[in-house]
């Protein structure tokens, strides 16, 4: 297996440096979800971590967000190399269930998330001015005031993407963040990704089918299936025989597609 675990060049502004994972593992009535997963998640870097349906992706996300019981270790190490004790988390989920009826605006949403009480109360000048900031860092301020049910799903996973930075996060998370947005939703979306990452050099773990976002975004490529099967750069896991090996025997469907992506790699 192989895996990068090289030491990036710290940014003075980042506090935060990596995210070590070390033989973390899930179990839950018995049954093992995950077993030895170890890899590194650099500041400034985008790492996709990629596998069939039934391969432990969302579980390995619960046990980052502190979601589920885990053995082993998961550190989050400072520019010193110390522990960083309390490290904030943004996550962007794959959807968000709500009913679309409902006259609920972003600005009413975004308000609720980061006041923590109800907007009818009243919504301070701070917070305000913090809804307006976070929604301009993902191009999505023109949004402000529309409801949430007419938003198409571009436009929503924006609104989500700038909820999950504010405030800004030592580790951000997207969990198939554009599974069933449109081609234009989906290259607004990961250009505002790419620039977030470098301008406040984020650490950012991707879960994604979408091999040619992957191929084209990701710095890391992790393939898991219940443990660590590959590490390496898109070209180095897309071409390698345990990523072949993994979906043709997965029962995945879209099968042909994974593998001949795959093989787009391959010498």
């Amino acid at each position: 297996m192989k895996s990068d675990h090289s030491h990036p060049v710290i940014d003075p502004h980042c506090s935060l440096c990596r995210i070590e994972l070390d033989k973390v593992g899930v179990t839950a009535g018995g049954e093992t979800l995950i077993s030895d997963i170890s890899f590194h998640i650099h500041c400034g870097q985008l790492t996709a971590l990629v596998g069939p349906n039934g391969a432990g992706k969302t579980t390995l996300i619960q046990a980052l967000l502190g979601q589920r019981p885990h053995t082993g270790q998961i550190r989050h190490v400072d520019a010193d190399g110390h522990d960083f004790p309390v490290p904030r988390i943004g996550y962007v989920p794959q959807q968000l269930p709500f009913d679309r009826e409902m006259p609920l605006t972003v600005r009413d949403l975004m308000a609720a998330s980061l006041a923590r009480r109800p907007v009818w109360t009243g919504v301070s000048k701070k917070t305000r001015q913090q809804v307006v900031q976070a929604l301009s860092e993902t191009q999505a301020e023109a949004l402000i005031d529309k409801r949430l049910g007419t938003l198409s799903g571009g436009e929503l996973q924006r609104v989500l993407l700038a909820m999950a930075l504010c405030p800004l996060p030592d580790l951000l998370v997207l969990d198939e963040p554009v599974s069933g947005v449109d081609q234009n939703g989906l290259s607004l979306f990961l250009q505002t990704v790419s620039a977030l990452r470098k301008s406040h050099h984020l650490a950012i773990l991707m879960v994604s089918h979408d091999w040619d976002l992957v191929r084209r975004y990701a710095d890391t490529v992790i393939l898991v299936r219940q443990k660590v099967l590959r590490a390496g750069t898109p070209a180095e896991v897309f071409s390698s025989p345990e990523f072949e090996e993994t979906f043709r025997t997965s029962g995945n469907r879209g099968l042909e597609r994974d593998v001949n992506a795959g093989a787009l790699f391959r010498p």
